[in-house]
């Protein structure tokens, strides 16, 4: 970290290094661990305040950004700015932290969540979402990257916060904001490739090995040299937790992080977390994002797995998503399968050890459901991923009618798993959610279009809906309109999701956390479904028609649509839903 003045940088490549710092030049010299330092002390004039600097490497001419740069304020191609963390006042004393068990999830972008996009204004709409009822804020990428908005997975300086945005100190206030009306804060976090433009990292070491995924070079996390580049990751997590505050992790794809080594990134990764959580007195979580359906990643380190506290499922959207629109194209065919849906919510995976179309081979793994809590699965009937990577960018609540999006509610907000919310879901937001750049290299943004249309033919769906990432008014046309939620259908659904959160929170029964204590009826033909939880029963019908549902119904607690009770039973109209507490337990 170059902070309040220090210099210095791991870099085993170059062979003579030299700092460029406000307006001087400092010979580095290197250290048995190929750590630079400068030669001399440091000039006074560079003992207080920030300055700009950057690091000359062999004969180059342009001085390169600092790998563990806390500032680019000028851009990810110029020099770094130091930024000393602990100057900052804090004001969030009485923040205790908070577990995620229990808990519900809210998933926003700084650029697009309020027409300024910044964090300060972001500010500003905290407190729609403390009356909505959410405990933490999942925020998407903000480390620095090229351009101006991008949806921050192309990032290139992990340490350092997109100025765009408001830079460091604009972050730390959002954290501290976010905890006074407490909130917890997830940041997300990319470990497993970086941006294509600005990325340095290579130039002073090796960052980068032999192999490919989906984004380019592999991360060096087993080759020679990568004890530092673990290091690098380990410590930008900690900063995040540490520095700012920040309550959890999720960390992005890690089915991408290739590592052969004894002890995996993730497991180093969450016994350090848990160190640091347990000298802050505070709880620190680490969710990951996988489509492998590994149980590994949230079993515990005595029982072989990497410790992990929760982790993404899409299994639970794609079958919600299919019982919804009747779309079976794609990844979403085997979810068309019957009962699909009662699965997940039996066994927390579709995919476990069974064939998968898609893929053309077996995938995934059961989860042990003795150990596994159902809050470790984190579920949504939309995100960031699933609007975005729909050609057009279109929102679940363009596909489906608001009595369906009421179906969609119940289900996430009171089912078994962690519910995340989507920014805009809980009104049925129409703005859709495109995939935007703004690559300064006009060759590198025509190179992106065309991947993202060569990747929705792969899959035979229409390209001519599909935006220009580098087009600005793709980006535009993303931001909320927070016009909507106090209009006609909007702000009923508004209301809806607010009942639901806090019907979840006042029932004991739907924040239980183990499989054992549930049960599900369903009838694909007819359309419904019944999902048991303790005492209290949810009866959904997905279809046009009225269904009866057989039961033992008590007092109700919510309803959505037509709902009638029946002799031993409930009729209920097209897509509607019920939530009753029963007569007897599961």
């Amino acid at each position: 970290m170059n902070t309040s003045g220090r210099l210095q940088v791991w870099a085993p490549k170059p062979t003579r290094i030299v700092a460029v710092a406000g307006d001087h030049r400092l010979s580095m010299i290197k250290d048995e661990h190929d750590w630079w330092r400068p030669a001399e002390p440091l000039p006074d004039d560079l003992g207080n305040g920030d300055f700009d600097y950057g690091f000359l490497l062999d004969d180059d001419e342009q001085p390169l950004p600092d790998p563990r740069s806390r500032r680019q304020p000028n851009g990810v191609h110029e020099l770094s700015r130091t930024y000393d963390p602990t100057d900052y006042r804090w004001h969030d004393q009485q923040w205790t932290g908070r577990q995620p068990a229990g808990a519900v999830i809210y998933e926003l972008h700084i650029g697009t969540f309020t027409p300024e996009g910044t964090l300060r204004s972001a500010i500003g709409r905290l407190d729609h979402l403390v009356e909505l009822g959410i405990d933490f804020v999942e925020v998407m990428p903000v480390n620095a990257f090229n351009g101006t908005h991008n949806w921050g997975y192309d990032g290139v300086d992990w340490f350092a916060v997109q100025e765009s945005y408001g830079g460091p100190a604009a972050y730390q206030e959002f954290v501290d904001a976010c905890h006074q009306r407490g909130l917890a804060v997830v940041q997300d976090v990319v470990y497993n490739h970086l941006g294509p433009s600005g990325n340095y990292l290579p130039r002073f070491g090796p960052y980068l090995t032999t192999g490919h995924s989906t984004w380019g070079e592999l991360i060096n996390l087993d080759a020679p040299g990568s004890d530092e580049v673990r290091a690098y990751i380990i410590d930008n997590a900690l900063m995040w937790l540490r520095d700012y505050h920040v309550d959890a992790l999720r960390l992005d794809a890690v089915h991408a992080l290739v590592d052969s080594r004894a002890v995996h990134l993730l497991e180093e990764l969450a016994t350090e977390v848990d160190s640091l959580s347990s000298r802050v007195g505070r709880p620190l979580t680490l969710i990951a994002e996988s489509d492998l359906n590994d149980p590994r990643l949230i079993s515990s380190r005595q029982a072989g797995g990497y410790g992990l506290a929760a982790q993404w499922s899409d299994d639970f959207h794609h079958a919600l998503y299919v019982r919804l629109t009747g779309d079976s194209t794609g990844y979403y065919a085997d979810f068309a399968a019957p009962g699909a849906l009662a699965k997940v919510l039996q066994h927390g995976y579709f995919h476990d050890g069974g064939w998968s179309s898609f893929r053309g081979r077996s995938h995934g793994r059961p989860l042990d459901l003795t150990e596994t809590g159902t809050w470790q699965l984190v579920v949504c009937s939309d995100n960031h991923d699933q609007i975005g990577n729909r050609a057009a960018g279109e929102r679940l609540a363009t596909k489906i009618s608001f009595e369906q999006l009421r179906l969609a509610a119940v289900l996430t907000v009171l089912g078994p798993f962690t519910p995340m919310i989507f920014q805009g879901e809980e009104w049925g937001a129409r703005t859709p959610f495109q995939f935007f750049t703004s690559h300064p290299e006009s060759d590198l943004g025509r190179i992106v279009a065309e991947g993202r249309l060569a990747e929705f033919a792969a899959m035979d769906w229409d390209t001519s809906v599909v935006p220009d990432p580098q087009d600005p008014q793709t980006f535009i046309r993303s931001k909320l309109d927070w016009d909507e939620p106090v209009t006609g259908e909007h702000a009923d659904l508004l209301t809806v999701y607010r009942d639901l959160i806090t019907l979840r929170r006042c029932e004991p029964d739907l924040r239980e956390p183990r499989f054992g204590q549930l049960s599900v009826r369903c009838d694909d033909a007819a359309g419904w479904l019944a999902l048991r939880r303790g005492m209290i029963e949810i009866m959904i019908n997905f279809s046009e028609r009225p269904v009866r549902i057989d039961g033992n119904p008590g007092a109700e607690l919510f309803r959505a649509g037509q709902v009638r009770g029946v002799a031993d039973g409930v009729e209920l109209g097209g897509h509607a839903a019920v939530v009753v507490r029963t007569r007897t337990e599961t």
